[in-house]
């Protein structure tokens, strides 16, 4: 209630934060979080104390606490050199036992928040189906809407429950392009009924059982929305 509504807004909002740019850019995105207030940062390269001293400084400089977030679908070593990697998603889908994933889970939660990490940037809740996938594949838990549903609720109960929040990804689903959202916009040109029984079944699935977050994809969908040439993430409906 204390906050202007600049601040309000700039609560909404994270920057990314790396340890192996050098000091300029670390210092930059401090000056950027003193003036702004920001809600957060988004953790990329680096190492794992480097990151750890990072993030004791960046909160040193925030009125409001910060939100620190990582993609860490296989754990810190996504991102962090010298840290664990666990399997990629599309080995933990051959799983018969999701009690390991959620058990992995845990870890991942407990490694995030040793160093001071709140949020994880995943699942991938992806259905792998596109075999010229540049940006899913491996990422994926596969190409059965089912299995894809109960590893991913599996993986981030075990995150959630043991205190760190999640997002699954990246809605309404990325698994059936064959464009890396990163360089360019994919189409996704499916029926608003082909999206609802396939791409949108794991992420409603996670939303049934409490996932914390949901990241939406950037893509051109315009069965959701006619707008050309407009991305996923700026579509109101």
């Amino acid at each position: 209630k204390k906050l202007s509504r600049k601040h309000k807004i700039a609560q909404l909002l994270f920057v990314r934060a790396h340890t192996n740019r050098g000091q300029a850019y670390e210092d930059s995105v401090g000056k950027v979080i003193k003036k702004e207030q920001l809600g957060g940062v988004v953790l990329f390269q680096g190492g794992p104390v480097r990151h750890a001293q990072l993030i004791n400084n960046y909160q040193k400089l925030a009125k409001v606490p910060l939100l620190v977030a990582m993609d860490g679908e296989w754990g810190l070593g996504m991102r962090i050199d010298s840290a664990i990697s666990y399997p990629y998603q599309m080995t933990l889908g051959a799983i018969q036992d999701n009690n390991l994933i959620y058990k992995m889970g845990q870890m991942v939660a407990y490694d995030f928040k040793r160093l001071g990490i709140q949020m994880n940037l995943g699942p991938d809740m992806d259905i792998n189906n596109n075999p010229d996938n540049p940006v899913i594949n491996y990422r994926s838990f596969g190409d059965n809407k089912y299995n894809v549903a109960a590893k991913g609720i599996a993986y981030f109960k075990g995150m959630q429950e043991a205190g760190l929040l999640t997002t699954a990804k990246h809605f309404p689903g990325h698994g059936d392009t064959n464009v890396d959202s990163h360089l360019d916009l994919p189409l996704l040109p499916f029926t608003k009924e082909r999206l609802d029984s396939l791409e949108e079944y794991p992420f409603k699935q996670a939303i049934i059982e409490g996932v914390s977050g949901v990241m939406i994809a950037h893509m051109d969908i315009p069965a959701l929305d006619t707008t050309k040439h407009l991305p996923s993430t700026l579509s109101r409906p």
